[in-house]
C-alpha cells in the first residue's frame, strides 16, 4: 500500500508540474527473469506486472518518461531447457518494485495535434532502480533475508504506439533490463556468505517486462505543434 500511495502522489505531482503536452497512464503485462535459476528465454512472461507511467512529450520525436512497476520475479529450474538445471531443481520468487527514468525516441513524428491518425515504433532507454528482497539458498531451498537491496540497471525497450481514441494512446512494448546485480535469484549473497554462491559469477541478472500501456494526454499544445 505504501508503494501504491507513492505512485499516486508522484504521478499527480508530475501532472501539476508541467503545462506542455503530457501523458499519464498505466502499464499492464508480465515479467520474466533471466539469470542463474529458471529458464533462460528472453521473452517468456510468467508473472503479472503492473504500474504507472508518465511522459512529457518534449518534441514530436522524443519524450521524457518515468515509470513505476510492481512484479514478483519467478524462476523455476524445471522450466529450463538445461538438463543440469532440471536436475538441480531450484526455484525462487522475489517481490520487486522498479522505478525507471529516461528518454523515449520515436521513428516517426508523433504529433498529437496534427488532426491526423498517428502511430509509430519507438525505443526507450535510461536508468532503472529495482528494490528487491535479499535471499540465499540453503539445502536447496530459498531463504528470504529480513533486508532489501537496490539493483540498478539499464532498460532497453522497443515498442509501438498509436492514438486509440481522442486523447488516449495505446502502446505495446517489450523491455529488457540489464542489472548490475547478480543476486535477484539468491545466487550471489553478500561477501559474508560466499560459500552459498552458485551459478555464473561473471554474468549479472536480467529481467523483462512485456505488456501494454494506456495513457491519457493533457496540457497545452507544445511549441512544436500547429495551433
Amino acid at each position: 500500500m505504501r508503494h501504491v500511495n507513492l505512485l499516486i502522489i508522484s504521478l499527480l505531482t508530475l501532472q501539476l508540474s508541467f503545462s506542455q503536452i503530457n501523458e499519464i497512464g498505466i502499464f499492464a503485462g508480465g515479467s520474466n527473469f533471466i539469470g542463474d535459476v529458471g529458464a533462460t528465454d528472453y521473452i517468456s512472461p510468467n508473472q503479472a506486472a503492473f504500474g504507472g507511467i508518465y511522459k512529457w512529450n518534449r518534441s514530436a520525436r522524443h519524450s521524457y518518461r518515468i515509470s513505476m512497476i510492481f512484479t514478483e520475479l519467478e524462476g523455476i529450474d524445471l522450466d529450463s531447457d538445461d538438463p543440469r538445471r532440471q536436475q538441480r531443481g531450484y526455484s525462487f520468487t522475489n517481490s520487486m518494485f522498479e522505478v525507471s527514468a529516461g528518454m523515449e525516441f520515436t521513428f516517426i513524428d508523433f504529433n498529437l495535434h496534427s488532426g491526423r491518425p498517428v502511430a509509430t515504433p519507438y525505443l526507450y532507454t535510461g536508468i532503472s532502480a529495482a528494490r528487491y528482497d535479499n535471499s540465499f539458498f540453503l539445502n536447496n531451498v530459498q531463504s528470504i533475508e529480513n533486508s532489501k537491496s537496490w539493483a540498478f540497471g539499464i532498460p532497453m525497450v522497443v515498442g509501438f504506439k498509436m492514438r486509440l481514441i481522442d486523447k488516449f494512446i495505446l502502446g505495446l512494448e517489450v523491455g529488457a533490463r540489464y542489472t548490475f546485480s547478480d543476486n535477484l535469484d539468491g545466487s550471489a549473497p553478500d561477501s559474508n556468505a560466499t560459500q552459498l554462491r552458485f551459478g555464473n559469477i561473471n554474468n549479472n541478472d536480467w529481467y523483462t517486462f512485456s505488456g501494454v500501456t494506456l495513457t491519457y494526454t493533457f496540457g497545452q499544445n507544445p511549441c512544436y505543434c500547429i495551433d
